[in-house]
């Protein structure tokens, strides 16, 4: 029989070599090339006949400006800046007069906690979630927006305060490689990720876009509070990390689990069991999303089963 349950403590004891590595640890090869990755950004970014097209845009894209003052229309001015309900009261064109917007921070809240140290295909959930971070590292620092980042292991946080030069970029890469490590040896502890959260608020500036990079499963109901609070101060983007043995029921046969010391065999071979271990992924996924859109918060779900590359369009 196999145990699901126990594949990434599996894999991590097998770490000799480079090819050892591949899908367990985010190295910091694997962070620094998906700095390939930012030109689908790029491309998704600008295809506005797409449903889902415009997050990335709404968060890096756009004029980067904001409105000054109305003035009359002088010679020259864009034409597409005319206010055209003061132009009209006034019987004579006004335009509006922007200023650029500085010092924009872009941040990522990277949950490297326990529950992310698991994968049945091409990596673990931790991996996958690195290089989503890495991947909005390199975007911001190609757009010039300051990028910062808090990593998060279930008990320790690293604050890193938003900057834009390369060698800050470097710094939180080697960071999360190293925690990346870990292989989630620390269990979460109760209320973490919400002092965390607070942590990020507190240090919050206006115009902040935030991404919070996790599987969800260690927000309780004051985490959640948390996020809504977030959501009141910056633009946030839930991006929900899954592998897809979580999402699906694995083939017909039988399985040994362990849970927190307890072991059981569940059978995959009853249709209703399937359904209901569908049903339980599906509606505990629905419930976080539900929240997270009632405060502004996108929602987002990237598989760890397929490449950054082939999903970027839902990021």
């Amino acid at each position: 029989m196999v145990s699901f349950s126990n594949i990434a403590s599996l894999w991590s004891n097998e770490k000799n070599s480079k090819d050892d590595e591949k899908g367990l640890v985010a190295t910091l090869d694997d962070l620094m090339k998906q700095r390939r990755n930012v030109r689908y950004l790029r491309v998704k970014s600008k295809l506005n006949s797409s449903i889902q097209s415009g997050d990335v845009k709404s968060a890096f894209k756009g004029r980067g400006i904001e409105m000054d003052e109305i003035r009359e229309y002088a010679f020259g001015d864009d034409v597409r800046d005319i206010d055209w309900r003061v132009t009209a009261r006034k019987a004579s064109p006004y335009t509006k007069v922007y200023n650029e917007e500085r010092d924009r921070e872009i941040y990522v809240l990277l949950d490297l906690s326990s529950s992310m140290f698991f994968g049945t295909r091409r990596e673990l959930k931790s991996v996958t979630a690195s290089k989503v971070a890495a991947l909005l590292g390199w975007l911001a620092q190609e757009n010039k927006d300051r990028f910062g980042a808090v990593i998060f292991d279930g008990k320790n946080v690293w604050h890193f305060k938003p900057q834009q030069n390369m060698a800050h970029l470097l710094a939180i890469f080697n960071k999360i490689s190293e925690v990346s490590r870990s292989q989630g040896r620390i269990g979460a502890e109760p209320k973490a990720m919400k002092k965390t959260l607070q942590r990020l608020i507190k240090g919050l500036k206006s115009r902040a876009t935030v991404f919070v990079i996790s599987d969800f499963a260690i927000f309780d109901d004051e985490a959640k509070e948390a996020v809504a609070v977030l959501a009141k101060k910056a633009t946030v983007f839930c991006l929900c990390i899954y592998d897809i043995l979580e999402k699906k029921a694995p083939l017909p046969g039988e399985y040994m689990v362990a849970d927190k010391g307890e072991s059981l065999i569940f059978d995959s071979r009853n249709k209703s069991f399937c359904d209901e271990y569908t049903k339980f992924f599906e509606n505990k996924r629905l419930k976080m999303q539900d929240y997270c859109k009632k405060f502004g918060c996108k929602w987002l779900e990237i598989s760890t089963n397929m490449p950054i590359s082939n999903q970027i369009k839902i990021i």
